[in-house]
């Protein structure tokens, strides 16, 4: 009987040290990490600068380097000016910025005032919060088909000069062509051209005007840009013109 105990015995397996309770403990090192990898980011959060302006200028910039049009932000004050508000009414409700954006749509359309109405013909000038666009068409400034200047250009470059000497502000020579395709061994397409354009009015402002090279540049944007539909021949002469952008230093405008 003794020797069938002892063999029961060493058959029967050996219990299992019961379960401890909680969870493993890789998964308490594994929660500790995660804790302190958010608490990282959550700082690093509280440090960004969140600007919505910011997001909207570098979706800007996306959509013009790929050919889609620009809607610039335009203030409330800035957009009154542009239609019919007097400049005593708004000296009092703008930002220092916007006054001087201001001053300078009132000294350009003081040196346009003297002229005759066949050099005004097709000229315009617009603002928005950042920046004063100057546009003149480009038969005033070019002969037919190319870039070569045309008699006369220099007093609408001049202007333009003489502006950018009495404010410090960068500027941006944005071409502009209709739709009409052109082909030349000189300029192949519109692209070709209107980037010509602008890159020889840039050049008369750094070489002539004198303006520093560093606050100016110079794109062409072909068709893509244009400032009414082309649909007749009057809204294509419209759209073949040229744009001076002058912004603040702070703005990487194009």
């Amino acid at each position: 009987m003794a020797n069938r105990a002892e063999e029961i015995l060493r058959r029967k397996p050996p219990e299992e040290p019961p379960a401890e309770d909680g969870l493993p403990p890789w998964m308490a090192t594994f929660a500790d990490m995660m804790t302190l990898l958010l608490c990282f980011f959550v700082l690093l959060l509280s440090f960004a600068e969140q600007s919505e302006q910011k997001y909207r200028d570098a979706l800007g910039s996306i959509k013009g380097a790929f050919g889609v049009k620009e809607v610039r932000a335009v203030s409330d004050e800035m957009a009154q000016f542009n239609t019919s508000r007097t400049v005593k009414d708004m000296a009092s409700s703008i930002s220092h910025d916007e006054r001087l954006l201001l001053g300078v749509v009132m000294r350009i359309k003081s040196l346009l005032a003297d002229e005759n109405i066949a050099l005004k013909a097709g000229m315009g000038v617009t603002a928005d919060r950042d920046g004063v666009v100057f546009s003149a068409q480009s038969a005033a400034l070019f002969r037919p088909g190319s870039a070569d200047l045309a008699d006369g250009a220099d007093r609408i470059l001049d202007k333009v000069v003489k502006v950018l000497k009495d404010y410090k502000l960068n500027i941006v020579v944005r071409g502009h062509t209709d739709d009409r395709p052109i082909s030349s061994p000189r300029y192949p397409s519109n692209w070709e051209l209107s980037a010509a354009r602008a890159a020889m009015a840039l050049n008369y402002l750094i070489d002539k005007g004198g303006i520093e090279i560093n606050r100016a540049k110079a794109v062409g944007y072909a068709d893509t840009r244009p400032a009414v539909s082309n649909d007749s021949d009057e809204n294509r002469l419209k759209n073949q013109r040229v744009e001076f952008y002058l912004h603040m230093p702070q703005r990487d405008a194009w």
